[in-house]
């Protein structure tokens, strides 16, 4: 939200007043209060009016430090509010200049600045021997308008060089300077700039993030209203945010997700293919039936099947019953498909149409969100009548969980927990919440229910959702998917932007409907879209209007769905670990290249390429014809699918086939290759293959493969002495290989070794391997050049 008209002047109808200098210091041992009135104290008549602006520093835990700006204090607390984990910190020290709060390598410092001395108002954050960034004069602002509405705003000084990212899942260019972002969330597609999960939360590579502890209307002007600063304000007396220091984008994302929370496990299963029935289309049993033979038959790994909405009844959505026209037997169809080895998921939303039989039933038991009338609040749009559950409610989400509970119980396995954005504010809710904080929010108290019951009734590790709508802390409730996407390569780029700028929120896991969900994708855009969906977190095929069998595309769509889905399960160890680190650390398994290379100022506008886990760049092909252009860090890179070295620290220009993408593995990585490739859950140590990319003289790589608990089964550590590379397995790994790609050896203690196209493949016989490697220049470039299939 914009407040000036220029730059020295506020738009008609707003008055905003700053702090100018400090009155006093209220010190704790470990926070401290401001009272720094908005003008000069010349005198003893100028303490006698107002206001003053009260500003408070305390720390929820290292590194990371709240501030807290009031005009009026005797605001009426209003929920809902976000869940934090707090273990307060901080160290406070007071003398004749300033006030500093210190917690782990971060301080806050607001100049003391004496009555009647006419000291400027300046608030700074210091880490690593300088200053992050600040508020400075007339950039803490209470703000009043005529119509009679009160604003908080704060803005936060900018450098040149310095970038904000996150926000949410947002659609458009990935780096928000020069945007304005409204935290709030809508139904509006991928090609809009509104978002299905806001979150008031952005890192910088400036190193530092900023979480508004907000759960409603958060405006954020990124060096869009001040050019030089990062301004963000809320409707009321009073905002707290915190400011969190990394220094690297990866620790800011281990410490926000620390407070706010961070991803579930997820089961193996779900990282496997999921079909679907898509949205419109016609679609009954018979034709789920030809769908999964058809895959079968044409050897491509199924993991999960889900029916969409009209897996129940016209105009009833939700009253969470087969629609028995097409479904005359769920029990026994769904039985048939789980001996099949498939998963099931099925299609809900938050609200009850009026044709429904819940919704008399939650309109008797007051379950629904009402007007402040006692109406039920109903509207026409999606289901005529629709009411909204209350999940305020504790009686409310019981019924809701007891409705899914029946289905868990006939034999589905997971829930797609579609909308949930278009919540009105014009509402009572059962426990009061005030409706403007309660809309972002809603999504969570929705997703929470169901994820709850799915931890309950499948246990730790293994519910999983999928899930649209989303706010700060929703990211505890995986998976989530980018929407309602254009089926064209625009839409493939606009939901790549939202699921990095989604992974900059906090958020691990993420997915996306292959080849677009509205229209029909071309085999070029399909194809393309194929590699990009199976080198994501979770993939779905899904659409509007029109299936999304390959086979209807053409055969070649056929090859080259097998063809990166193998890939994928094969690549299940490595996914594995990235997985580890989402709900280990907060860390997104699909990374923004700048998260991983915040050094690198080629890497900071980047969007069209990322990091799956640590080691291994995705470039997607957003053209039929296979050209693109991507950006490769410094460092020798080698294409994971033919072996080939990609010198880095600089632009590369190639053409690819629809069965390739640019998949290249980091300078001296490790990556664990399963023995699999028709499905995900495996156990993933018995049989793997340690493909080593030339660790450098002195490198010591660690390599965890998580076991069925999450918790690392087996480990393997690889180090480099001279032309010694030693592997020890630690677990009790069954059979293990090791492919020293693009390299030969003399010598083997521990195993054997064999010839392989891309370089040396040894197989271990025992618990550690020492290999010698024969030096560069005494043999010819190693194999052929071909593809590994």
């Amino acid at each position: 939200m914009k407040f000036s008209d220029g730059y020295w002047m506020m738009r008609k109808g707003v008055h905003a007043v700053h702090p100018v200098e400090v009155l006093d210091i209220d010190a704790g041992p470990a926070s401290f209060v401001v009272h720094a009135p908005v003008q000069r104290i010349r005198h003893r008549g100028d303490l006698l009016k107002g206001p003053v602006v009260t500003v408070s520093c305390a720390s929820p835990m290292p590194d990371v430090i709240g501030v807290t700006v009031t005009h009026f204090a005797g605001e009426r607390p209003r929920g809902p509010a976000f869940e934090l984990a707090t273990d307060p910190t901080g160290e406070v020290t007071v003398d004749e200049d300033a006030a500093t709060l210190t917690s782990g390598a971060l301080s806050v410092r607001v100049g003391r600045g004496r009555v009647g001395r006419g000291d400027g108002w300046r608030l700074d954050f210091l880490a690593g021997g300088r200053r992050l960034t600040g508020s400075a004069q007339k950039a803490m602002a209470i703000i009043d308008t005529d119509d009679g509405r009160h604003y908080v705003r704060e803005q936060l000084d900018l450098g040149v060089d310095h970038f904000v990212y996150g926000l949410g899942e947002r659609f458009g260019p990935l780096v928000k300077n020069g945007q304005a972002v409204d935290i709030w969330n809508a139904d509006g597609g991928t090609s809009s700039e509104q978002a299905y999960k806001n979150a008031p939360f952005f890192l910088t590579n400036a190193g530092y993030g900023v979480f508004v502890d907000h759960p409603g209307r958060v405006s954020f002007e990124v060096a869009s209203e001040a050019m030089a600063r990062t301004q963000f304000s809320v409707e009321g007396q009073s905002m707290r945010y915190f400011l969190i220091y990394g220094p690297t984008p990866r620790e800011i994302l281990r410490k926000y997700t620390a407070l706010t929370g961070r991803p579930a496990r997820v089961p193996a299963w779900s990282y496997g293919l999921w079909l679907s029935t898509s949205f419109t289309t016609d679609y009954d049993e018979a034709t789920v039936t030809s769908f999964i033979d058809g895959m079968a038959q044409r050897g491509l790994p199924l993991s999960v099947f889900h029916f969409d909405c009209f897996w129940m009844r016209e105009f009833r959505w939700c009253d969470f019953e087969w629609d028995p026209r097409v479904f005359p037997d769920p029990p026994g169809m769904l039985r048939r498909l789980r001996e099949r080895g498939l998963r099931i998921c099925v299609w809900i939303n938050p609200y009850i149409g009026q044709r429904s039989p819940l919704f008399e039933e939650g309109r008797a038991r007051g379950y629904l969100l009402r007007r402040p009338n006692g109406d039920v609040w109903q509207w026409d749009l999606w289901q005529p009548g629709l009411a909204v559950v209350d999940f305020t409610n504790p009686e409310a989400r019981a019924w809701y969980a007891a409705k899914l509970d029946a289905l868990l119980d006939m034999g589905v396995d997971c829930f797609k927990t579609d909308f949930g954005e278009r919540i009105p504010t014009d509402v009572v809710y059962h426990d009061g919440s005030d409706p403007e904080r309660a809309h972002n929010y809603y999504a969570y108290l929705y997703n929470q229910t169901v994820f709850e019951l799915l931890r309950k009734r499948r246990g730790e590790g293994e519910a999983i959702v999928f899930a649209r709508s989303a706010t700060a802390g929703g990211q505890q409730f995986p998976v989530h998917w980018g929407g309602d996407c254009e089926s064209t390569f625009e839409g493939m780029g606009e939901s790549l932007r939202g699921g990095l700028s989604l992974g900059m929120s906090g958020f691990g896991f993420w997915s996306h409907d292959i080849g677009g969900f509205e229209g029909t994708p071309d085999p070029a855009l399909f194809k393309r879209w194929i590699a990009f969906g199976l080198l994501s977190s979770h993939s779905r095929l899904h659409g509007s209007r029109s299936y999304r069998v390959p086979w209807l595309f053409d055969e070649e769509s056929v090859e080259v769905l097998r063809r990166f889905s193998r890939l994928k399960m094969r690549l299940m160890p490595y996914l594995a670990g990235a997985a580890r680190q989402a709900y280990g650390e907060g860390l997104p398994v699909m990374r923004a290249m700048v998260v991983e290379f915040p050094d690198d100022p080629a890497c900071t506008h980047l969007e069209r390429q990322y990091m799956l886990g640590d080691d291994l760049l995705v470039a997607p092909v957003f053209s039929a014809d296979g050209e693109l252009s991507y950006y490769v860090p410094r460092g020798v890179w080698t294409h994971y699918l033919t072996g080939e070295r990609v010198e880095g620290g600089r632009w590369v220009r190639e053409r690819h086939g629809f069965d390739s993408v640019p998949l290249l593995v980091r300078p001296g990585a490790v990556i664990p290759e399963g023995a699999v490739e028709d499905r995900p859950d495996y156990d993933h140590a018995d049989g793997v293959t340690l493909r080593v990319y030339e660790p450098a003289d002195g490198a010591r790589v660690t390599t965890l493969i998580p076991g069925a608990d999450g918790d690392a089964a087996t480990t393997f550590t690889t180090s480099r002495d001279g032309p010694v590379v030693r592997v020890e397995a630690a677990g009790a790994p069954g059979a293990w290989n090791v492919l020293l790609v693009n390299r030969r050896v003399v010598a083997v203690k521990g195993g054997e070794s064999a010839e392989h196209p891309r370089g040396a493949l040894v197989r271990a016989a025992g618990g550690e391997l020492v290999i010698t490697l024969k030096e560069k220049g005494s043999t010819a470039a190693p194999g052929p050049k071909g593809d590994d299939r």
